[in-house]
């Protein structure tokens, strides 16, 4: 039997808010995986669901080796890495009259966290960003001297999509295949997804997985 361990690191979006139906769209591929787990016997699935509210690239660069080593065993045959992050690296910083990274900056922290990722696997896929509703997000309720616009979030997924595309690993590209959608409807508070908005994101990622035969 080959037993694959997927750590799953990535944000709010990725820890699962506000699915209130499965518990985001990183609980529904964890969900999917176990089903392939019980109805096969050649290959065991163990997922990790590592996203953190609030996290940016820099803060998952502090705890991602740390967070990695623990979940692995000298006997483990097979380790894949899936991220999802940089929503909050494009946030519009009011009182900076800036974003939280310049693109520059998010570009690096990619980097440094693909070496990193490189120290223990080469499977490494990265999910793109999600667009938001810029009447709930501008600024936002909770946080006023903050923003979410998809002018920047398109920016930085756009650099996301050319560092994979230069550094040849994969790249789940969500932002656009959302936009082609009514998906302000798949928005809770403008920011994270509805149940509807976590399951259109798990069938992205899971499609892309199959099709690419990824696991």
């Amino acid at each position: 039997m080959t037993k694959t361990k997927v750590l799953i690191f990535g944000d709010s979006i990725a820890h699962g808010a506000w699915d209130t139906e499965k518990g985001g769209w990183v609980q529904r591929i964890k969900s999917f995986l176990d089903e392939e787990t019980l109805s096969e016997s050649e290959n065991e699935y163990i997922i990790y669901s590592l996203g953190v509210s609030g996290n940016n690239t820099e803060d998952l660069l502090e705890r991602f080796e740390f967070e990695t080593k623990q979940r692995l065993k000298e006997n483990d045959e097979e380790l894949m890495f899936i991220f999802a992050i940089g929503t909050n690296d494009s946030q519009f910083i009011h009182s900076k009259n800036g974003l939280r990274f310049s693109p520059e900056e998010y570009e690096n922290n990619l980097d440094r966290l693909l070496n990193l990722a490189k120290k223990f696997s080469s499977k490494i896929i990265f999910v793109g960003l999600t667009p938001v509703d810029e009447t709930k997000t501008t600024p936002i309720p909770w946080s006023t001297d903050k923003s979410y616009k998809n002018e920047y979030i398109k920016r930085f997924n756009d650099i996301l999509s050319n560092f994979c595309k230069e550094k040849r690993i994969y790249f789940i590209e969500i932002f656009g295949e959302l936009i082609k959608e009514d998906y302000q409807d798949l928005l809770e508070d403008g920011l994270h997804p509805t149940s509807g908005g976590h399951k259109k994101v798990f069938e992205i990622v899971k499609d892309f997985i199959i099709k690419n035969k990824i696991l």
